[in-house]
């Protein structure tokens, strides 16, 4: 393969400890029509010991993980034939998985879309691959986490007002039925919840519910801040200005 161009992935040395021990069993499915993107994404990923597979439009995407059953999806938004909105909502539909969504818009809205649809993070290119690997390792960790907190397994269900949080099924119920939330708005939601009424920096919700130690993406947390608020309404989740975020009324 010829020399990768530094955008709109930037490529820099791997560093030993980005590769977690388990990923030589976790495949991943790389859904991206940018030859350049998806050769770049699947080589890193493939250095850091995962399982790699392309598809380079919509309707192949969609076959592809029906046929693959991946780990995670690596999806970009804009694709010929099914645009990624459509991609994500179809291999949401029978079979869950962590999707991260790679967009060349900057537009909140877009993302918030992408999010509603089921894209559990997303980074706007141009990105870095490293940041890109921390993204997926601790998508992964999230996921392979939840269901094994014997805590959460025995615990009662979460209520705050109209809703219902059943934290041994991951379920989430309101009374208008049962809302669909990925991985990762269940667990912003749980981490809120259980702390009703205090206010919680980004910077905290970044290192407990996403697993980011560094501070980046600050923009992810309010991303999905406003995809819960969009699917269990507004007055779920309080904007403290300046600070961050807190769950129900101030108490």
């Amino acid at each position: 393969m010829g020399a990768v161009p530094p955008s709109p992935v930037s490529v820099e040395p791997r560093r030993p400890s980005e590769s977690g021990a388990d990923t030589a069993t976790r495949s991943i499915l790389v859904i991206e029509d940018e030859a350049t993107i998806a050769q770049a994404v699947a080589a890193r990923l493939r250095s850091e010991g995962f399982g790699v597979e392309i598809a380079t439009d919509g309707p192949d995407g969609v076959t592809a993980c029906e046929r693959l059953q991946p780990d995670l999806v690596v999806l970009d938004l804009m694709l010929p034939g099914l645009d990624g909105l459509e991609v994500c909502r179809r291999i949401q539909r029978d079979r869950p998985v962590p999707v991260l969504m790679l967009t060349a818009r900057d537009s909140e809205t877009d993302l918030v879309v992408g999010l509603a649809v089921g894209a559990d993070d997303y980074l706007t290119k141009p990105f870095s691959a490293r940041e890109l690997v921390a993204r997926i390792h601790a998508l992964l960790r999230r996921v392979e986490r939840a269901p094994d907190r014997e805590a959460s397994q025995r615990a009662e269900p979460m209520r705050m007002g109209s809703i219902e949080i059943d934290l041994a099924a991951r379920r989430v119920h309101t009374d208008r039925g049962e809302v669909h939330l990925t991985p990762t708005e269940f667990d912003l939601l749980v981490y809120l919840v259980k702390r009703t009424g205090r206010v919680v920096t980004r910077e905290q919700l970044l290192g407990e519910v996403w697993g980011y130690r560094d501070g980046s993406g600050a923009r992810t947390v309010d991303s999905h801040v406003r995809a819960l608020r969009h699917k269990l309404g507004v007055e779920v989740i309080r904007t403290v200005h300046g600070v961050g975020y807190a769950a129900g009324d101030q108490s």
